[in-house]
């Protein structure tokens, strides 16, 4: 059985990814969570992964880090990964990409942060820009490949990649337009996500330096972290 190493829920964006992904399409593995550890997670991490991040995929002996990397592993494994069809195959890897290395300002502006529901102080230009790009992204992929996901009826690695922005979007309190902000709300009620959540707020471990984070960039309005 696969062995999936991952961060904090409440703050591990890149770590959803892979867990989304395989839950969302019954994948059977072994969840092992590393909490990050205060000054740093490297040394602890370089356990498993050799880069020294989560996630990490372990199958037997082979050691698979980075989401995008998990990801296309498991479509050699199993089908349903990407879709069957090739345009939206194509499609769903390009945006995936692009979510994998773009969206600097969604990302550094607005962290993950499930249990928390923060005001943010100021309308950054790079911000509204991603969220722009999200909408006309998300956009093109509903209408041209007929949703209720991304390329298509079935849930696949496109959507695992955008599914930390579902949460992004519902801390922050941000909006796109109406089939962008009804693709993220579709994204929550997932099974998987809301397994995800549930114990993201009910973890007993709190990153100083990611809650200092989010204070720094906005007013923290409400708090769901189960005590």
């Amino acid at each position: 059985m696969y062995t999936l190493y991952i961060g904090n829920k409440n703050y591990s964006s890149w770590s959803l990814r892979p867990w989304v992904l395989m839950s969302e399409l019954d994948l059977a593995f072994h969840e092992e969570l590393v909490p990050f550890a205060e000054g740093g997670s490297w040394e602890q991490f370089r356990r498993f992964s050799p880069s020294g991040l989560v996630p990490c995929l372990v199958d037997g002996e082979r050691a698979v880090w980075d989401s995008l990397a998990i990801a296309e592993y498991l479509a050699e494994r199993h089908p349903g990964v990407w879709p069957e069809d090739a345009a939206a195959r194509a499609w769903a890897r390009c945006a995936a990409a692009e979510m994998h290395a773009g969206f600097s300002a969604l990302r550094n502006l607005c962290p993950m942060n499930c249990a928390l529901r923060v005001k943010l102080r100021d309308s950054d230009a790079g911000l509204q820009r991603d969220l722009a790009r999200l909408a006309e992204l998300w956009g093109e992929g509903l209408a041209r490949f007929g949703g209720p996901f991304l390329a298509g009826a079935t849930f696949t690695a496109v959507d695992a990649f955008y599914a930390p922005v579902a949460f992004r979007l519902q801390t922050y309190s941000l909006s796109m337009d109406a089939p962008a902000d009804a693709y993220a709300q579709h994204l929550l009620a997932l099974p998987a996500m809301q397994r995800w959540y549930a114990a993201a707020i009910a973890e007993p471990w709190v990153d100083a330096a990611h809650e200092e984070e989010a204070a720094q960039i906005g007013e923290i309005v409400a708090n769901y972290r189960v005590e």
